[in-house]
């Protein structure tokens, strides 16, 4: 088995799901750190899920990100593990509003 850290930037997420990551094929991925930030000069909510066999499960839902704040999603003592063809998304109230940065190790 193969440990590899990694991460995941995406810039200006809006009112469509952004998708993070789909884990590929006989791996496992762990959630070790998932922010966002507001970039707008207005509050916005934020939504992140993953999308397990076509069913969401939300690891927060319409969250408060203030302005000039982020949201630390998973982080500290909380880990998340996802599995094979799982998707993890996010989306904002407001268009290009939130940048996410999500940390990652990946065993396969």
């Amino acid at each position: 088995m193969a440990n590899v850290f990694t991460s995941y930037a995406n810039k200006s997420v809006g009112t469509s799901a952004a998708t993070v990551v789909t884990i590929g094929a006989s791996t496992q991925t762990t959630i070790i750190g998932m922010s966002c930030a507001n970039t707008i000069t207005s509050p916005v909510t934020v939504d992140a899920y993953f999308t397990r066999s076509a069913v969401d499960y939300y690891l927060v839902k319409g969250a408060t990100v203030p302005v000039g704040g982020a949201l630390v999603i998973v982080g500290g003592d909380q880990k998340v593990v996802l599995t094979t063809s799982d998707v993890l998304k996010v989306v904002s109230s407001t268009a290009s509003s939130i940048d996410v940065v999500t940390s990652v190790l990946n065993i396969t």
